[in-house]
């Protein structure tokens, strides 16, 4: 089997698994719940998936309705991800049209 994953990608394996997960829970759910509703959904999928999470805290996992990133919440997960010393944040929102996610990348 062709190796997919790149050198150059933080956590490649791990963004690939969450990400799946999101697509799941939009898939489940799809648009319209409040946030709370989405993060419980993805908290027993990470569960479920034997990962490691905490929930509202100041880190960069960052779930917003809508359908656009604003700066204001791109700049809140890289202050998260300075803040914390973390290297990657993926920020994800449930669109009328899709799931969108767009991850942020600590590169200092």
């Amino acid at each position: 089997m062709k190796e997919l994953v790149k050198k150059d990608i933080l956590y490649p394996e791990l963004s690939y698994k969450i990400v799946g997960i999101l697509y799941d829970v939009y898939n489940e759910l799809g648009y319209g719940y409040q946030e709370k509703y989405y993060e419980k959904a993805i908290a027993r999928s990470f569960e479920k998936e034997k990962l490691d999470y905490k929930e509202q805290l100041h880190v960069p996992f960052e779930l917003k309705k809508g359908d656009k990133f604003s700066k204001k919440n791109i700049d809140q997960v890289y202050g998260y991800l300075k803040a914390k010393n973390l290297k990657l944040g993926i920020i994800a929102q449930f669109a009328p049209n899709g799931l969108k996610f767009k991850r942020i990348v600590n590169i200092k």
